[in-house]
């Protein structure tokens, strides 16, 4: 019984001496948590009116564009909790059952928008290389397919390593410190599945993203019939689609790549060890990462509600009629000023 007890207090200590957390970190990771909050949520309540409005129409960009912010909202709900936790300097004081639920939101808004990002980038594909024969197959019921397709596959993975994640590892009853989802040193399952994580949910939609788009770019330049800037605008959101793809999502699967394959050719995990030493330098960087890809909330509706021109023409009717609607509003309140009011009498 005392060697099992002995066994288990070590285990949570070298958890916790294998990473050191700095405060001044934890804060900067807490105000990037924190504008993706704020303008996260602002930008896809703003759009969500107008992406209904394509919905209605049953315009398949629309369809994509509202599964995005129907995950990315999910996410921005939960971004509290993440917020709270850094400005707590990484300690999570709210159980194990929620950050459970916290992961579970940001992982698979991570994965069901890049998911999404290549149904669209492939349908795009499609109308332009081939229009004709794409309509039969462009329905919105075979979008609508995809979208849940997209969401069953990735939530059903999701809960399935729920179930197989024990999270207690990082729980620390001697020094009252609790960490989520930041287990030191990693485990082997961990080590492999992060490796599956960055070739099937990285690498392979990255490939799909980028030979849609090169083609896309191909058909357009051939083109007689577009104009300048129709082309231009064709080329600004593909060169978009990737770049953002790469900046939000690219730099934290490189770094999971790194630290698993680092954890694999490493003899030893002790504190103190070449290991440990590496977790160290890579773990500010890599939170900062982690923080990074949380900005797909923000850059899902700039980039393809902003940009296509069905929505930007919602967006200003929207508005438009909003400020006719105070103007008359203006007009009528001025005009019955100094009149009776019959109503009243």
């Amino acid at each position: 019984m005392n060697l099992t007890v002995s066994a288990t207090t070590a285990t949570a200590n070298s958890t916790h001496l294998c990473v050191e957390i700095h405060r001044t970190s934890s804060d900067f990771l807490a105000y990037i948590y924190i504008l993706a909050f704020i303008f996260g949520l602002i930008f896809n309540v703003l759009t969500l009116g107008p992406i209904w409005q394509q919905v209605r129409r049953q315009n398949i960009l629309g369809i994509f564009l509202l599964s995005l912010s129907i995950s990315d909202m999910c996410f921005i709900f939960t971004m509290p909790l993440w917020i709270n936790y850094y400005w707590q300097n990484h300690q999570w004081k709210l159980g194990v059952t929620s950050c459970n639920v916290a992961g579970f939101f940001y992982y698979s808004n991570m994965y069901i928008s890049i998911f999404l990002l290549c149904c669209i980038s492939v349908d795009r594909c499609l109308v332009v290389t081939h229009p004709l024969r794409s309509q039969a197959h462009r329905t919105s019921c075979c979008a609508w397919a995809q979208c849940v397709a997209v969401y069953v596959v990735v939530v059903v993975l999701h809960i399935m390593v729920l179930f197989n994640d024990n999270l207690t590892d990082a729980h620390d009853d001697i020094n009252n410190s609790d960490r989520c989802y930041e287990t030191y040193p990693m485990e082997s399952p961990v080590a492999l599945f992060n490796m599956i994580r960055v070739g099937v949910g990285f690498l392979l939609p990255l490939l799909v993203l980028a030979v849609s788009y090169w083609r896309v770019l191909a058909t357009v330049g051939q083109s007689p019939g577009l104009s300048a800037q129709v082309k231009r605008k064709v080329r600004l959101l593909s060169f978009g689609v990737i770049g953002i793809f790469s900046i939000c999502f690219a730099p934290y699967h490189i770094m999971l790549l790194a630290r698993s394959l680092v954890y694999y050719r490493s003899k030893s995990t002790e504190p103190g060890g070449s290991y440990c030493q590496f977790e160290q330098n890579m773990h500010l960087g890599f939170s900062c990462t982690l923080a990074l890809s949380s900005l797909n909330c923000v850059v899902d509706p700039v980039l393809y509600v902003l940009v296509s021109n069905g929505v930007q023409e919602e967006v200003k009717m929207f508005f438009t009629r909003r400020r006719k609607t105070k103007m008359e509003s203006c007009v009528l309140t001025s005009c019955n000023r100094g009149k009776p009011n019959n109503n009243l009498i």
